[in-house]
């Protein structure tokens, strides 16, 4: 049977599906589900049968989504929504962050390289990378958290203040994460300019400290949410980048059906993304200005986000892994 005859017998049926799939994913109701498995069976068999015969890319790839679906959505009406946001985490996100793992090291690389290059590259005689990042408001900034005869900075929050403090720490955080994301349709570059602009700022602060300031009350108030904080930067960068490199590279999509599929692919990167922002926001506002004097102050903290470094490497590196099944 041609391509043609196969798709003119059964468009008005995969239409009513995708009707159907579509009320399903967005909750309407009065959505009857009881046939689902039947119908998901039933396109089951004509992605199979076009596969076969090798119809089309178009064809399969819009069979196969639907495919997908409809799975999705068997799978959500056997599963409560606690299991589901357990899945998730435990299978999908580490999952989806192994499968762009060479997103994961270009993201990584653009925020070390020249972080590490500003902080080694400048000293107390040798500011001009510094001084070309940090103005003299961001300097007097830092000098009031992290200067050598500040008082701490929990002492500097009043009462209240922890909350307050998580509150704009949650704003401030999700904005860059969203700006980094957002401007990767810039065809990824958005998304790199971000990262390296950020890593630069970081950079430049840490060189500024280590030089005029207190640098053990910097690294014990940033050791312990550093790493959530940070990968949620880089991972929004590669959702990102997975937009815009997907409109350089389309392959065989045209260029809006390469986005549509990267969007897709990108939504458990943006997800776990800011899940792991509002970590570190909880992390910053409730723990990252105490003291710890009895516990050994900012060298215990220290060593808490150094814990956290190790969790999160091993967390992304073995997590949701299965017998016979590479992701």
């Amino acid at each position: 049977m041609q391509e043609k005859i196969f798709e003119e017998i059964n468009a008005a049926r995969w239409r009513e599906f995708d009707a159907l799939l579509t009320a399903a994913e967005k909750n309407f109701s009065g959505v009857d589900l009881t046939l689902l498995p039947e119908l998901l069976q039933r396109q089951s068999s004509d992605l199979a049968l076009a596969r076969h015969r090798m119809y089309g890319a178009n064809m399969c790839e819009y069979l196969n989504d639907q495919v997908i679906r409809g799975y999705k959505l068997v799978q959500r009406e056997n599963t409560g929504l606690w299991a589901r946001v357990m899945s998730f985490f435990l299978k999908d996100f580490p999952r989806a962050m192994r499968k762009e793992w060479r997103l994961h090291v270009l993201g990584w690389l653009v925020c070390l390289v020249p972080a590490l290059l500003i902080i080694f590259s400048s000293g107390p005689d040798n500011m001009e990378w510094v001084n070309s990042v940090l103005d003299e408001p961001s300097k007097m900034q830092m000098e009031s958290m992290y200067g050598k005869d500040t008082e701490s900075l929990k002492d500097g929050r009043g009462d209240g203040g922890d909350f307050m403090m998580f509150g704009f720490y949650i704003w401030n955080n999700i904005s860059i994460d969203f700006q980094i994301f957002a401007c990767g349709v810039l065809f990824g570059l958005g998304s790199l300019y971000f990262l390296f602009h950020n890593a630069l700022f970081f950079g430049a602060i840490i060189a500024y400290i280590s030089a005029y300031g207190a640098p053990e009350k910097l690294y014990g108030f940033v050791s312990s949410h550093a790493p959530p904080e940070l990968w949620a930067m880089v991972i929004s960068g590669m959702a990102g980048m997975k937009l815009g490199f997907c409109l350089l590279t389309p392959g065989r999509r045209s260029r809006p059906a390469a986005l549509l599929h990267a969007g897709k692919t990108a939504v458990p990167l943006i997800m776990g993304a800011a899940a792991m922002t509002l970590l570190a926001a909880f992390i910053e506002g409730f723990w990252s200005a105490n003291e710890f004097e009895s516990l050994g102050g900012w060298r215990f903290k220290v060593w808490v986000g150094i814990a956290g470094w190790i969790a999160f490497f091993v967390y992304f590196m073995f997590c949701g892994r299965e017998k016979n099944l590479e992701t």
